[in-house]
């Protein structure tokens, strides 16, 4: 029998920090126009938070606030959980609460899916509840309804992006402005773009919690975020940005997910993208990701990743869908990875030894006679064709000179052992810098 529309879908909401004020901004100001949408009024009816007087404060006293926030997910009067406090011990335990008590879940925790993602759709399954999660991966981007619902009739071959607004942030202002990163990541944290501990952001392990989830969206897998390949931004040169630049090319902290038929590459790290493509002109603290559908051809998502309405807008979104969907039947709903449960697949994920990339080389040589023809013919004996080469003179008195080359694409372990040996050669001075870099055009 089908069942009846909602006419009031009653939220309880985890946290009203920056998102959490957000996304209640967002309900009050547009209520008319989502009731107009769903054909229901969404109304926040409890607020959970530490800082009950700042709640108050916010809301103008005129809804239920408490300082427990399994008071909200035990509240029967409660049709749906948004959780807004982050991390991923306390916030489990009160999800996997709610999907108990038969309430469905809007999160914008990124962190807790990836880690505990595939525990909570399993309870969420069971229970016959919506878990909704737009707001995890790019902010305000739809990115997730594009890779489930949009490009639904796509083989999904690959998806590459960049999901951490700090670090393009930073990057942005080492190439603009000719600075190191340290002294760019303390104008980051002193803008507001990184915490005081900005380990998460530039490590690249916010950009791998959200690659995992979208990984499993466009492969139909389970996620998979503890094998995924993490490299972050830190040792990045103002050098190699620069020479970067004189080649074409701008570099990037992208997210990178492949389906090959060996396997998966899931893996983050700073990449070398030319720069005629879109891409690779996404600058400051905004978010861009490129979908490779096999009928679509490579399609563009860009827009803030970050930020209290930002992010608001897909919350609010979820909860409109909720609203939609609560009184459907569980089948008739959009899986929570955009396949069916019983159709993922559980993919083997590639170790990066055997991903296949062109590669970006950084070499330091003695300035004489037979040492770039040294270093050609250990790569060329190992199959690894050169595409470009800069060698630049070297200072005055100076008798090393910097040489940079492009290669083309061939397997990670070949490109490793040829570096190695390339090392080794009396003439190199130190160790090479390999970057990544990735055509994103086909």
């Amino acid at each position: 029998m089908k069942q009846p529309n909602l006419v009031n879908l009653n939220v309880g909401l985890l946290g009203i920090g920056t998102v959490g004020g957000g996304t209640y901004t967002v309900l009050t100001r547009n209520a008319a126009e989502i009731t107009r949408r769903t054909g229901c009024a969404i109304n926040i009816v409890q607020i959970a938070d530490r800082n009950v007087e700042h709640a108050k404060a916010l809301t103008g006293g005129n809804i239920d606030i408490t300082d427990d926030a399994f008071a909200v997910v035990n509240n029967p009067a409660v049709d749906v959980v948004v959780e807004l406090i982050g991390g991923y011990t306390l916030s489990k335990e009160l999800v996997l609460k709610a999907i108990e008590n038969g309430k469905h879940v809007v999160t914008a925790n990124k962190a807790l899916l990836a880690l505990h993602g595939n525990e909570i759709f399993s309870a969420a399954q069971a229970k016959g509840v919506i878990v909704a999660y737009e707001a995890a991966v790019a902010g305000g981007i739809p990115i997730i309804k594009a890779l489930r619902e949009g490009l639904g009739a796509n083989r999904i071959e690959w998806v590459a992006g960049i999901i951490n607004g700090t670090t393009n942030f930073i990057l942005t202002e080492m190439r603009e402005k000719g600075l190191a990163f340290a002294d760019v990541l303390g104008e980051a944290q002193r803008l507001g773009y990184a915490e005081a501990d900005p380990t998460f952001d530039v490590e690249g392990i916010d950009a791998a919690h959200k690659l995992t989830i979208m990984a499993a969206i466009a492969f139909g897998m389970p996620i998979k975020f503890e094998q995924a390949y993490t490299e972050g931004i830190t040792k990045l040169q103002q050098t190699d940005i620069k020479y970067a630049e004189e080649l074409g090319y701008r570099v990037k902290l992208l997210g990178i997910t492949k389906r090959t038929e060996a396997g998966v590459e899931l893996r983050v790290h700073p990449t070398l993208i030319s720069e005629k493509r879109l891409v690779a002109n996404v600058n400051g603290a905004m978010n861009a990701v490129v979908v490779k559908g096999d009928a679509v051809g490579p399609t563009l998502y860009y827009g803030a990743g970050a930020g209290a309405e930002p992010t608001a807008s897909s919350v609010v979104a979820d909860l409109m869908d909720v609203a939609r969907m609560a009184g459907t039947n569980a089948l008739q709903r959009v899986p929570f990875l955009g396949f069916q449960a019983d159709q993922l697949v559980d993919l083997p994920i590639l170790p990066i030894s055997e991903i296949n990339s062109a590669y970006y080389l950084r070499l330091r040589a003695s300035d004489k006679p037979g040492v770039l023809a040294g270093v050609t013919k250990i790569l060329a004996d190992r199959n690894i064709s050169i595409d470009a080469m800069l060698q630049k003179e070297p200072d005055d008195n100076e008798t090393e000179a910097d040489i940079v080359i492009l290669t083309h694409v061939t397997v990670e372990k070949n490109m490793d052992a040829g570096i190695a040996e390339i090392e080794a050669l009396p003439a190199i001075v130190g160790k090479l810098v390999k970057i990544r870099m990735e055509e994103l055009g086909r």
